[in-house]
């Protein structure tokens, strides 16, 4: 065969491949696949607005870990570049100074504080990283100042941080807010700030005493450093969290914000303090009356520094995340979310004008503003990963991060409506690949978190799982949820278990009457308040069979004290010796554990302060005492949201083998 021939022959070959390839049927969403997909956060432009630098995270196979690094992408597309490729250790929330010539990023891990968090920088175009800050016990967050030279960091002081003692002191605790989820019993520590010259590493304490400071944020100017702190009478008992401002080299504090409730809580990750490029006015999220807590919808809030003059621009009934200036300070970005959607827009402060910037079926989770007006959006929908997009006339997506997504087979999920009483109520329903109309499925009925959150237009991976296994899937968003403003959300307050299991009631109803579910065969499964409402309804509903219920609670005087919600508790219901009725009755799955038949898995995480196993364990031994098939699975050294790849997978295949085996998937 000469040349010629061999070339056409190997042309052939690839064309066959490929044309082989394309008449491939594509593979099922496996539980294998779901540590498999790469998540891609934080992105943020290099000053001249010609790169994007952002944060992928990805399970380590060989480490059983997550672990993140730092890719950057130039602004005309294509596929990232990592710039660390550490294989120990992970990066994250990356700043650019001012002029572009440095790159700063938080790394778990140093050259001689192994473990810890410490603040790194390299050049702006990558290359061996350096260690910039060496404060014991590490650092939780910073900002940049303007000029590159130097960074505002948060770092844990007092109590037994640093404490090398064997055996450690005994812990003692004199608060009443004692537990946090990953920090576990708070005796006296406290989160302080400290200005640290990145050349050097010299740290200088900027704030004191008995409070905390969170989310720094650097003026443009270099003059100020705002930042957010409880200094209320009694902080503990309250949601008082304010934005004070003080001078970059330290000194006195001065309160900006006057509302009276909650300022920015760190806890909701809403963003943080934001300048206006002038250095003149603030802008970030308030929280309503600190009685609806968690239920009223985050506004905006401005404030100019020198007059005090407040501002509230673009009041609506939704809540706003991420609030920051454009580049000429006239105008608000932040994600807002609507039912089932969040979309970036754009606000007028002066005329209170909303202009959507992105639209459409879809959940945005982030966004990056670069020179010129340029703007990237980290968002996804049903049947894409999140991944970054610009907002142009024609988007381009960049990154090109989980492109093997496309050979997977998703089940088709829809918006789907019903009526609970007099209330519609919104759901998705997901269903097997190549279902056939009229095929009646057993039903796994999926519980959000929260309670005020949602299920959105996004790629939810266990959805696809169980719709691969042959499960229709209905997730259902009742009353307590997010996204339809603060009635919708209040509707359950001091009345969990009641409107919310109603309308899931509803959506059973709706499944079995569109044909689509077998009424023998229903399920439910949730984690955090989804795991909370699990129990709820196999205490009520007894079409549900089986049931998952994770991370949840039902005794709640039995949890109270053991949890981190102390607070919230006495806010929404007062005291369990004030209002025992109340109490017993929001914790009726217990006291009707006598009822209940639906098989019942119980999971939790053996660190979990924010709801603790103390909850799975008191309802696994109700329902164990009576002989109802039930299980307790315990995750060791896990917190609330489940961290370790191979905990996940673990965590979904016992959905699908409890699953099939009580409702006899066929």
């Amino acid at each position: 065969m000469n040349r010629a021939s061999r070339g056409i022959a190997a042309l052939a070959l690839v064309v066959f491949a490929q044309q082989a390839a394309a008449q491939t049927p594509p593979m099922p969403f496996t539980v294998e696949d779901m540590t498999r997909v790469e998540e891609i956060s934080e992105p943020v432009f290099a000053p001249d607005g010609e790169r994007v630098v952002y944060v992928v995270s990805s399970a380590r196979t060989d480490k059983d870990a997550s672990q993140s690094d730092l890719f950057a992408v130039g602004w005309e597309g294509g596929a990232g570049r990592a710039l660390t490729r550490t294989r120990a250790e992970s990066e994250w929330s990356p700043q650019f100074s001012a002029d572009g010539r440095v790159l700063a990023f938080l790394r778990d891990g140093g050259d001689d504080e192994e473990g810890e968090t410490q603040l790194w920088t390299m050049a702006e175009r990558g290359g061996r990283a350096r260690q910039a800050s060496r404060i014991a016990g590490g650092v939780s967050d910073y900002s940049l100042s303007p000029d590159g030279r130097s960074a505002v960091v948060v770092a844990e002081l007092g109590g037994a941080v640093g404490s090398e003692a064997d055996p450690p002191a005994p812990i003692v605790i004199d608060r009443l807010f004692f537990k946090e989820d990953g920090r576990g019993r708070l005796d006296a520590r406290r989160q302080h700030l400290f200005r640290v010259d990145l050349r050097s590493g010299e740290a200088v304490q900027l704030t004191s005493g008995e409070d905390d400071h969170w989310l720094p944020s650097w003026s443009p100017d270099g003059r100020w450093i705002a930042f957010v702190s409880k200094r209320c009478e009694d902080a503990d008992r309250h949601l008082c969290h304010d934005i004070y401002v003080m001078p970059a080299e330290g000194g006195e504090a001065r309160r900006i914000s006057t509302h009276e409730g909650s300022d920015l809580d760190p806890d909701w990750e809403a963003g943080r303090p934001e300048w206006s490029p002038d250095s003149r006015r603030l802008l970030w999220v308030a929280a309503g009356e600190e009685r609806l807590i968690y239920y009223s919808p985050f506004q905006l809030a401005t404030a100019d520094i020198e007059s005090g003059e407040q501002g509230a621009p673009a009041r609506i009934d939704r809540w706003f995340y991420g609030a920051r200036w454009d580049a000429d300070g006239r105008h608000i970005l932040a994600l807002i979310e609507q039912d089932r959607d969040t979309w970036l827009a754009r606000i007028d402060p002066v005329s209170n004008r909303i202009e959507y910037l992105t639209s459409g079926a879809r959940m945005a989770s982030d966004f990056a503003l670069g020179e010129g007006g340029r703007i990237v959006v980290l968002d996804g929908d049903v049947a894409s990963a999140a991944g970054l997009r610009t907002v142009e006339a024609t988007p381009r997506t960049f990154g090109e991060h989980n492109g093997w997504l496309a050979e997977r087979a998703f089940g088709e999920t829809r918006d789907v409506s019903f009526m609970s009483g007099d209330v519609e109520i919104h759901a998705l329903l997901t269903l097997p690949p190549g279902h056939a109309p009229g095929t009646r499925l057993p039903l796994i009925v999926r519980l959000h978190g929260g309670p005020v959150y949602q299920f959105s237009h996004e790629l939810n991976l266990d959805w696809q799982v169980y719709a691969a296994r042959g499960y229709a899937v209905l997730a259902v968003n009742p009353r307590g949820s997010s996204g339809r403003g603060e009635a919708f959300a209040s509707a359950i307050y001091a009345d969990w278990g009641n409107a919310d299991a109603a309308d899931i009631s509803a959506g059973i109803d709706w499944a079995i009457a569109e044909g689509i579910a077998d009424p023998a065969r229903i399920g439910v499964a949730g984690w955090s308040y989804g795991g909370i409402l699990a129990n709820y309804m196999i205490a009520r509903e007894p079409r549900v069979r089986a049931a998952v219920s994770g991370a949840g609670m039902a005794n709640f005087a039995g949890g109270y004290g053991a949890d981190q919600y102390v607070r919230e508790y006495e806010i929404e219901l007062g005291p369990p010796w004030q209002q025992a009725d109340l109490w017993r009755r929001l914790s009726y799955p217990f006291w009707r554990a006598g009822e209940i038949s639906a098989a019942t898995l119980y999971l939790c995480a053996a660190e979990d302060v924010n709801v603790p196993c103390i909850g799975a364990e008191q309802m696994y031994q109700a329902l164990r005492s009576r002989g109802v098939p039930t299980r307790l699975v315990v995750y060791p050294g896990e917190t609330h949201g489940l961290s370790v790849p191979s905990y996940i997978r673990d965590r979904v295949t016992r959905h699908l083998d409890w699953f099939d085996r009580h409702l006899a998937v066929q």
